[in-house]
């Protein structure tokens, strides 16, 4: 089974979280939820993948995630 990577990262200037990967070609989404950005990777991966031409196969998501936030001390 082919895995894929994506990477979650909280902006914290725009306040949402956003996805992207090398793996699949085109995947950028923003959600300000992350369990709803999760929920649309879900559904664009396969899409994305189908029209970037990948033959129809079981893939597994990795997704990472990374939140930096600077505190004022």
């Amino acid at each position: 089974m082919k895995e894929l990577l994506i990477t979650l990262t909280w902006d914290t200037e725009a306040r949402v979280w956003i996805a992207e990967s090398d793996d699949v070609p085109g995947l950028v989404l923003e959600s300000g939820s992350f369990d709803a950005l999760i929920e649309r990777v879900r559904v664009a991966v396969p899409e994305l993948l189908e029209l970037n031409g990948a033959a129809p196969a079981p893939v597994q998501l990795r997704m990472v995630s990374e939140r930096c936030e600077r505190l004022a001390m």
